[in-house]
C-alpha cells in the first residue's frame, strides 16, 4: 500500500480507503455488526488506513461501529466523518434525502455527537456532507477554521452528492482551500472530475480530490451485468436498464487495460484515478473480503501509463463510440442540470 497527504494538512491516508456507508446501514446489503467490524479489521490487515464515515449513516450506527472497530488501533489510521443532515429530528424514508442543518450551532453539536459515537477527542478529517453553496457562510467558515486552529480536528473536506450539490460546491471548497473534496469520480463518469482538475490549474489550490464510487456502481469491477438480479434494497436495482447495458459495452472497450496476472479491471479502474496527482486517496465500496484483497492491492499494482490513460480518454471523448446515452444524466447534477449547464459541460457525453 502506498500513502499520500490530504492538501496542506499532515493527514496521510493510504491510497486506497474504506467507505465505511457499508457499515452500518442496509443500503449496500444487510450484514450483523460483528461481521462489519471484522471489514473494518480485515482491510486494516491489508494496508488500509483512511476509513470514511458520516453521521447519518445509519444514523449514528456507522460511527459506533467505526469507533468500535479502530480500537486499539487509533494511531494508526486516520478517521473522516461527515454532518450536516438532520436525522435526529427527521424520520428517514427510504432513501431519500433529509433535511440538512448548515447553520453553526447544529454543525456544533452533530461534531460532538459524532465524538462521542466515535469513542474520540478529536477527528482527523471533518466533512460537510452535501452543503449547498447558499448554506456555507462566513459562520460556518470561521467554525471550520477554530475546530483546525484548536486541534480538534487535522483537516477539512467537503463530501459531494450529485443529485444535491456539486460544481458550484467543490469550486467554492477548492477556492476556500478546504483541505479535500469528496466527489464520485470514475473513467465512466468524469465531467466533474474534470472540471474540478480545471479549478486547481486555475487557483493554484493544494486542495485534494478524494474520489469515491470508482467501479461506476459495480460496473468497472464487473459485479453488475446486464442480467444482474440486484436485491430489492440495493440503491442500483432503481436505475434505468441504459445504464447496465451502455455500461458494459463500455466496459467491454477498456479490456486493454487488464494485465494478465499482473492488473484486473477492477485494479485498473481504480489506478486511473490514482493517475491524476490531487487524488489523494479512492474510496470503493467494499462488500466481501474479496473486494478487499484485490482491491487494496490495487495502490501496489502497474500505474497506468501515459499511452493507456490518453487511450482512455479517447475513448470517453467519443462516448466509447456508442450511439446513446445511459438514461442518468436526471440524476447526474444538482437543481436539475443548472450547474452543468452553467458550467457548459456537455451531459451527452458524460457517460454511465
Amino acid at each position: 500500500m502506498n500513502y499520500r497527504t490530504l492538501g496542506t494538512s499532515d493527514v496521510e491516508v493510504s491510497e486506497i480507503g474504506f467507505g465505511a456507508w457499508v457499515v452500518g446501514s442496509d443500503w449496500w446489503g444487510d450484514r450483523s455488526d460483528e461481521e462489519a467490524i471484522e471489514m473494518v479489521r480485515y482491510a486494516i490487515d491489508r494496508g488500509i488506513t483512511y476509513f470514511d464515515t458520516g453521521d447519518v449513516y445509519g444514523h449514528g450506527d456507522s460511527e459506533r461501529l467505526i469507533g468500535r472497530a479502530l480500537e486499539g488501533v487509533r494511531e494508526d489510521v486516520t478517521v473522516a466523518t461527515k454532518i450536516g443532515y438532520d436525522f435526529y429530528n427527521n424520520p428517514q424514508a427510504g432513501h431519500g434525502e433529509l433535511p440538512k442543518e448548515m447553520n453553526r450551532a447544529y454543525l456544533e453539536e452533530a461534531f460532538e455527537k459524532s465524538l462521542d459515537r466515535l469513542g474520540l477527542e478529536r477527528i482527523d478529517v471533518l466533512q460537510l456532507h452535501n452543503a449547498n453553496v447558499e448554506e456555507i457562510d462566513a459562520d460556518v467558515l470561521e467554525f471550520l477554521d477554530e475546530l483546525r486552529e484548536g486541534d480538534r480536528v487535522d483537516a477539512i473536506g467537503w463530501a459531494l452528492g450529485p443529485s444535491i450539490g456539486w460544481l458550484a460546491e467543490g469550486d467554492m471548497a477548492i477556492e476556500e482551500e478546504f483541505d479535500a473534496v469528496q466527489l464520485v469520480w470514475n473513467a465512466f463518469e468524469q465531467e466533474v472530475g474534470n472540471h474540478f482538475l480545471e479549478t486547481l490549474d486555475r487557483t493554484g489550490s493544494e486542495t485534494s480530490l478524494i474520489p469515491r464510487v470508482p467501479h461506476s456502481s459495480g460496473l468497472l469491477n464487473e459485479q453488475v451485468r446486464p442480467d444482474t438480479e440486484l436485491d430489492e434494497g440495493d440503491h442500483r436495482a432503481y436505475r434505468p436498464d441504459e445504464w447496465y447495458e451502455t455500461g458494459w459495452e463500455k466496459l467491454e472497450r477498456l479490456r486493454f487495460l487488464e494485465r494478465d496476472d499482473e492488473r484486473t479491471m477492477a485494479q485498473a479502474a481504480l489506478q486511473w484515478l490514482l493517475y491524476h496527482d490531487p487524488v489523494a486517496t479512492v474510496t470503493p465500496t467494499f462488500r466481501t473480503r474479496a473486494d478487499i484483497d484485490e482491491w487494496a492491492a490495487a495502490s501496489d499494482v502497474p500505474a497506468l501509463s501515459d499511452d493507456e490513460y490518453g487511450r482512455v480518454q479517447e475513448l470517453y471523448a467519443g462516448n466509447f463510440g456508442i450511439d446513446g446515452d445511459d438514461g442518468m444524466d436526471a440524476l447526474r447534477s444538482s437543481v436539475g442540470g443548472k450547474d452543468i449547464d452553467s458550467a457548459e459541460l456537455d451531459k451527452e457525453s458524460a457517460g454511465s
